[in-house]
Parts: structure tokens; sequence; C-alpha cells
């Protein structure tokens, strides 16, 4: 039973115990309602103020036994009361410290500012590849649906350098300006490269004209809803056929066919070998839709005389159970 369900019986049987003190003294002494409530409170109080009315012999042995029974239950239920309520601030309370310590140790982490939509849709994407996420929420009406949802969180202003402090930015990887304002956003990416150089950071713009203002704050990468989802709108429009295959390949279905990128180390058993001496299609079942060179030089359905050159990133394309062996193959050492 929880402890709101036992509150909630044991405030019932006192409503129901101080019904009885009333209708007690209602039919023994026969008063009226205020007089008998007014006499049921201040025997279960044990205050003892002032009786409205000479009790007779049935009514002192009546409220004998309603100090005995009534008032040691309603010492009870205050006992009830004051336990549930410091045993939910001590949880709560411990709760947050383990969280915070959490946090304190991630490292190569996503910092993800701001839950909204655009920030909840984020946040389940990235959990399929990574636990290693915190969000910063300056609404704390949305506390509930983050520890629904199993997000790391931190209530407060984002736009703080305490908070992203807390946060760990000096040791994440990654931080996603989605607040709800462009102002906002563009504070936060300027704080955010102050405190860390090296972070890659993806901020969302509501309006295009602040894309370069954030590009100049310290964004690496701006993104602008509107114009992604009037692409994706004119795609299912035109291609139809395209964009189902590509709802698909990007869905995180474990069942469905997927595009990856995967990383060739300098160390992986598949460096400086060609496509064609690779087996990665036929050991795998996979196929190799582009490889990111280490210069930036994207090359779209390579040639199978391709060689692949140490730390250079593959796009691939495959089931999913595929794609993890290959990504183990590719990085035995990771």
């Amino acid at each position: 039973m929880n402890q709101i369900l036992k509150m909630e019986i044991a405030i019932f049987i006192a409503i129901c115990v101080f019904g009885i003190g009333i209708s007690g003294y209602m039919l023994i002494e026969g008063w009226n309602f205020l007089d008998a409530a007014y006499m049921t409170a201040i025997t279960l109080s044990t205050v003892g103020f002032l009786e409205v009315h000479e009790p007779t012999n049935a009514g002192r042995i009546f409220t004998i036994v309603l100090i005995f029974t009534g008032a040691g239950y309603y010492l009870y239920l205050a006992g009830v009361i004051i336990k549930s309520v410091v045993e939910g601030e001590i949880k709560t309370l411990l709760g947050r410290q383990r969280l915070d310590k959490k946090i304190g140790k991630m490292k190569n982490h996503y910092i993800i500012c701001g839950y909204g939509r655009i920030g909840q849709v984020l946040c389940n994407f990235v959990k399929d590849d990574t636990e290693n996420i915190v969000v910063l929420e300056q609404d704390e009406g949305l506390t509930d649906l983050l520890k629904k949802d199993k997000v790391d969180f931190i209530i407060g202003d984002a736009l703080e350098e305490e908070l992203l402090e807390k946060a760990g930015i000096k040791e994440a990887s990654f931080l996603v300006a989605a607040l709800a304002t462009d102002a906002a956003n563009v504070f936060l990416v300027l704080t955010a490269r102050q405190l860390n150089s090296d972070i890659f950071i993806m901020a969302r713009a509501s309006s295009p004209g602040v894309r370069k203002k954030l590009i100049v704050a310290g964004a690496n990468k701006v993104e602008y809803p509107y114009d992604t989802g009037a692409v994706s709108m004119a795609l299912k429009l035109l291609r139809p056929n395209v964009s189902t295959f590509l709802d698909v390949a990007l869905s995180r279905k474990s069942d469905a066919i997927q595009i990856e990128e995967l990383f060739v180390p300098k160390n992986s058993p598949y460096t400086n070998l060609a496509l064609k001496n690779s087996g990665i299609r036929q050991d795998f079942n996979l196929i190799i839709i582009a490889v990111k060179q280490v210069a930036g030089e994207m090359l779209f359905a390579p040639h199978f005389e391709t060689i692949l050159e140490p730390e250079t990133t593959l796009i691939v394309m495959g089931k999913t159970p595929d794609l993890k062996a290959f990504g183990s193959a590719l990085n035995p050492a990771g």
C-alpha cells in the first residue's frame, strides 16, 4: 500500500470518528449539531475547554471512551502525516543527490537545454544510442515528465554558468540549444562556448535571420525546424517512395533497415583495405552508401576500388544486428 493511500484511509477513518462523536452526543445528550460538534472537537483535541452543557453519566462514559479511542487515533494520524512529509522530503533529497553524483561522473555526454517538443523528440532519439544525456529545463512543471521518460535532468536556468558547470559542460562532447527564444539560444551558445571551446554545439533557430548570429556566437550547426519540416512535406508530395524509405531507415526500429555512420580507427583491421577486398557486403550484408574522408570530402556510392583510409567515416545501410556486428569488427579494441 503506497503512502498516499495510507493517508487517505487514515483521514477517512478520522472523519468517521469525528462523525461518531457528534452522533453520540446528539443521541445520548440530545444536544444540537453545533454543540455536539464543539464538544467532540475539544474532546478529541484533548483541549477540554469550557463544556457547553453539563453531561450526564452516560455522556461522561461516552466522553471517556471517545478520549481513549478517538484522541489516540488523531495522534496516530498526525504521526502518519508528519512521517509522510519527512520521508517524502528525504527521498527527494537523496534522489537528487544520487542524480547529481551520477551527472558529476559523466564524460563525453550530451547536454540538451530545453525539454519542449523539440527537446523531447531529440532526447528520445539520442537515448537509442546512449543514456549519457543531461537535460536542463527551467519549468518545474516538467519534472514528472522527465522522471517518467527516465532522463537525467537539472531544473534551472540553462543561461547560468553555474548550472552549465553542474551539468558537466567541461566534460561534455555535445550541447543542444533548444530554448524557447532565439535571444536565449544566442546567449546560451556564447556562454557554452566560453566554458568549453571544444564542445560541439547545435542550436535551434526560430527565424532564418538568427542563423548567422548563432554561428558567430559559436554554434557548429544551426537547424531551422520550419525549413526541415517544409522539406520533409515537399519530399512526401514529390517523392513519396523516397520519403517512405527514409522514414523507415531513420525510424530506429530494431527490425528495420537502418542508416548508420561508423568510424574507422587507425588500428582497425579494415584500414587501408579496398572495398572489394573488405568483405563487408559478403560477411555482414551491408551496403556502403558513402565514405567521408578525413579532409571532409564525401564520396557517394564509392567505387569498389576505394581504399578505407584510417579515421574516415563510413555511411552504412543494413539491419541493426548486422550494423552492430560490423561495428564490433571495425573496432575490436573498442
